[in-house]
């Protein structure tokens, strides 16, 4: 057994080598400090190949980290950012940027 301190919580997340050589990652990881129930994994296999967990083997780790009060402010507009609406990978640098750079040296 054991209990996060007030104030913490745990984040379970996936073991890197098994994530890396299995593809095996974990999901819906959050352990509030006052939950007194058996802890369980969320286990999702990307990979095509079967694997089974052994008793004892270790799949995930918990983390605890510390929560940050914080206080979110509904507004009617939003200031406008370079960034925009732009979705996943639209920070990366443009392969044409790279080109460019390249070229002038």
């Amino acid at each position: 057994s054991f209990s996060i301190p007030h104030g913490n919580y745990g984040r379970i997340a996936p073991r890197s080598g098994l994530a890396w050589k299995k593809h095996l990652d974990v999901g819906a990881g959050v352990i509030d400090s006052d939950y007194r129930g058996e802890v369980r994994v969320v286990i999702f296999n990307l990979s095509q190949n079967e694997y089974v967990v052994t008793p004892g083997e270790r799949i995930a780790q918990m983390i605890i980290e510390k929560v940050v009060p914080t206080e979110i402010e509904e507004v009617d507009d939003l200031e406008a950012t370079e960034r925009g609406a732009g979705g996943f990978g639209s920070t990366g640098v443009k392969l044409n940027e790279i080109n460019n750079d390249l070229n002038k040296e």
